[in-house]
C-alpha cells in the first residue's frame, strides 16, 4: 500500500480520492490569486511515499482495498521538528483528509522552515508586483528638482535671465573716443538697455589729439563716463568692470606720451567713478587683442561660436590707425605658422569658446588704418604733388602729432597713379616676405583656409561706402564687392573739390580732399593686400542683428564678454 504526506498550511484541506492514489503516483494542484493574467500559476507536486517498514494499523472494515494505512513519525523526524502531535489520517465517505498538527512550543525559525513552501508561493507574486511597480514610469523627487531647475533657468522662461552683469568699455581710437555699455544675463545673452541692446556714445577728437596734455586728454572722457555710469544701477556699479582700450592712434605717440595719458585716465576713473577697475583695465591694446575681440564680437552676434571653424566668418576691421584681419584656421595651418620676430605678436591665438577650441589667425597692421594710411601715402610722394588728392586742394594733413604736405596735382587726381603709389605704400612686393604666402609688408597671410571664405568688413569700410552712396547708411549690413570701391573711386578722383559737396553730400567737408585716396586705398587693400578677388562678395557691417535688435559690430563687445566671464 502507498502512503501520502501533504505538507500545507494547517487550515487548508485537500480532498484526495483513492483513484488518485491508485492511478496517479505524482500529481499537482494550482493556487490562483486575483487576476490570473497578472500572476503566474504555481504548481505544488505531491509525491506518494513508499511503504515504510514500520507496523501499520488498520482503520475501518472490509478487505485490503478499503483500508488506509498510516505511520507514526520516526525519531529522526521528531528531533527535526520538535514536539508535534502525530498526524492523524481519517476516512470519510471514500475521501481522505490530511491534517498537520500544531507544535505547542514551536519557534519562529521552525515555523518558517515548516511553512517555507507556502511562504514561497505567496512571496513570489508579491515580489513580482513590486518589480512591476518599480519599473513603471513615474516622477521621482530628483526628477522634479531637475525639471524645476531647468524651467527656471531655460532661455526665455520665467526668471531665466537671473542676475544682471554690466560692462563698460571705452574704445579710445585715433579718430575719437567711444563708450559701450552692455548688460548680460547669466547665460551671457545680451539684455536690452532701454530700446537698444547697448548704450553707445561717441565724441571727437580722441585721446591722441592731446599728446602733450595728459590731464586734458583724460578729461575729454568725463561726459562719456558720467552717462555710461548713470546707466548702471547704483548697487551694481562696484561689481561692474570698466575698461579703456586705446588702439593704434595712441600707440603712434610713443611710449612716454601714451603712458602719461593712460595714467591720467586711471586717476580719473579712481577719483570720479564707482565702477570696478583692475590693474590692466586701462591699456593700449595690442593688435592681437583688438583683432581677436572683433572676431569674437561678430561671430558671437551671428551665433557662430561653438560651430566648426569653417562655419565662422573672417573679419577685417579698418580703424583709423591700424587694420586688423582675423579668421579661424585649421590646427594643421596653426602648427605651420611662422615664428614671430622678436617683439612681434604671434600669428595664432588659441581661444576656447562655447565648448570648442579655435585657432585664430590674427594680425594687426600698424600704420595702415585709414587715417594712418593717408600719412603713409603722402610720404611716398615726398611733399610733392600727390595724384590721390582731389583737384583744387592744397593743404596740410595732420596725424599723430605730425604734419604732411598734401598738394593736389595740377592735372587733378588719377586713379591709376594713385593705385601705383598706394601699392608702394603698402609694400605689397616687399622683399621682406620670407614665407610661402604673404599679404603685404612681409606678413604671413594665415593660409587663407575655410575660415576666410566669408568675410565681414567693418568700421571705415562701411562708413566710406555709405558716404560714397553705394550702400544705404540706414541699413546696418550691406553686401558688396571690392570692385564697388573702385567704381566709387573713379567718380571721386575725377571731380574737383568745389564739386565735392554736391557730388558726395554725405561726406564731411574735412574728408572731401582725401575721398579719392580713401576709396583707392580700400580697394587696393582688399585686392592687392589681402588677396581678394574684385568680384568676390563681402559683407560690410556696421551693426549685426541680434534677435530683434542691432548691435554695433565693434571689438568692445568681445572685451566685455571676456570681462563678464572673468571672476
Amino acid at each position: 500500500m502507498r502512503k501520502l504526506i501533504v505538507r500545507v498550511k494547517h487550515s487548508w484541506e485537500l480532498p484526495i480520492s483513492r483513484n488518485h492514489l491508485k492511478h496517479t503516483p505524482s500529481f499537482g494542484f494550482q493556487i490562483k490569486s486575483g487576476d490570473s493574467s497578472r500572476f503566474p500559476k504555481f504548481t505544488v507536486d505531491l509525491e506518494p511515499l513508499q511503504d515504510p517498514p514500520q507496523t501499520t494499523a488498520s482503520s475501518g472494515t472490509g478487505n485490503g482495498n478499503g483500508k488506509i494505512r498510516y505511520r507514526s513519525p520516526s525519531s529522526t523526524e521528531l528531533l527535526e521538528s520538535g514536539n508535534h502531535s502525530p498526524t492523524s489520517d481519517s476516512v470519510d465517505g471514500g475521501k481522505m483528509t490530511a491534517k498537520r498538527g500544531i507544535g505547542r512550543h514551536e519557534s519562529l525559525a521552525d515555523k518558517i522552515q515548516r511553512h517555507r513552501g507556502i511562504i514561497l508561493v505567496i512571496s513570489v507574486p508579491i515580489v513580482l508586483i513590486g518589480l512591476v511597480l518599480l519599473l513603471m514610469p513615474g516622477r521621482s523627487i530628483s526628477d522634479s528638482v531637475v525639471e524645476e531647475y531647468s524651467v527656471h533657468n531655460r532661455k526665455g522662461g520665467p526668471n531665466s535671465r537671473g542676475p544682471k552683469n554690466y560692462a563698460v568699455i571705452f574704445d579710445a581710437g585715433s579718430s575719437g573716443s567711444r563708450v559701450h555699455v552692455y548688460c548680460f544675463d547669466q547665460n551671457l545673452d545680451l539684455i536690452p538697455l532701454g530700446n537698444e541692446l547697448e548704450l553707445f556714445l561717441q565724441l571727437k577728437p580722441g585721446l591722441s589729439a592731446y599728446p602733450t596734455d595728459p590731464r586734458q586728454a583724460a578729461n575729454s572722457l568725463v561726459s562719456l563716463l558720467d552717462k555710461a555710469e548713470a546707466s548702471v544701477p547704483r548697487e551694481l556699479r562696484p561689481k561692474t568692470h570698466v575698461r579703456v582700450g586705446a588702439t593704434a592712434g595712441l600707440r603712434t605717440l610713443g611710449h612716454d606720451a601714451s603712458e602719461n595719458i593712460l595714467q591720467a585716465v586711471r586717476e580719473l576713473l579712481r577719483d570720479r567713478s564707482m565702477l570696478k577697475t583692475e590693474a590692466n583695465a586701462v591699456t593700449v591694446l595690442d593688435g592681437t587683442q583688438e583683432g581677436s575681440y572683433q572676431w569674437v564680437t561678430i561671430n558671437y552676434l551671428l551665433r557662430n561660436l561653438g560651430k566648426p571653424y569653417s562655419d565662422t566668418v573672417g573679419v577685417v576691421d579698418l580703424g583709423g590707425g591700424s587694420v586688423q584681419m582675423a579668421y579661424a584656421i585649421s590646427e594643421e595651418d596653426a602648427a605651420s605658422a611662422p615664428k614671430p620676430l622678436e617683439g612681434e605678436d604671434s600669428y595664432v591665438r588659441e581661444m576656447y569658446l562655447k565648448g570648442r577650441k579655435y585657432f585664430l589667425y590674427v594680425h594687426s597692421y600698424l600704420h595702415y588704418g585709414l587715417l594712418a594710411a593717408r600719412a603713409e601715402i603722402l610720404k611716398v610722394s615726398e611733399d610733392s604733388e600727390n595724384p590721390c588728392i582731389v583737384a583744387g586742394y592744397d593743404g596740410m594733413y595732420k596725424y599723430g602729432g605730425k604734419e604732411f604736405k598734401a598738394p593736389a596735382s595740377q592735372s587733378g587726381a588719377s586713379l591709376d597713379e594713385c593705385r601705383r603709389i598706394t601699392i608702394n605704400a603698402l609694400k605689397v612686393n616687399d622683399t621682406l616676405c620670407t614665407h610661402m604666402k604673404c599679404t603685404f609688408g612681409g606678413v604671413w597671410n594665415g593660409g587663407r583656409g575655410g575660415g576666410q571664405k566669408n568675410m565681414f568688413v567693418a568700421s571705415f569700410f562701411f562708413d566710406r561706402a555709405a558716404e560714397a552712396g553705394f550702400v544705404d547708411l540706414k541699413q546696418p549690413v550691406a553686401t558688396v564687392r571690392p570692385m564697388d570701391f573702385e567704381k566709387a573711386a573713379k567718380k571721386a578722383c575725377s571731380m574737383k573739390l568745389e564739386e565735392g559737396k554736391s557730388t558726395f553730400p554725405l561726406v564731411e567737408e574735412e574728408n572731401l580732399p582725401y575721398l579719392c585716396m580713401d576709396l583707392v586705398y580700400q580697394y587696393t587693400l582688399l585686392i592687392d593686400g589681402f588677396g581678394l578677388e574684385p568680384s568676390q562678395t563681402i559683407t560690410l557691417v556696421k551693426k549685426v542683428k541680434y534677435g530683434d535688435q542691432a548691435v554695433e559690430a565693434a571689438w568692445p563687445l568681445g572685451s566685455a564678454i571676456e570681462a563678464v566671464s572673468s571672476p
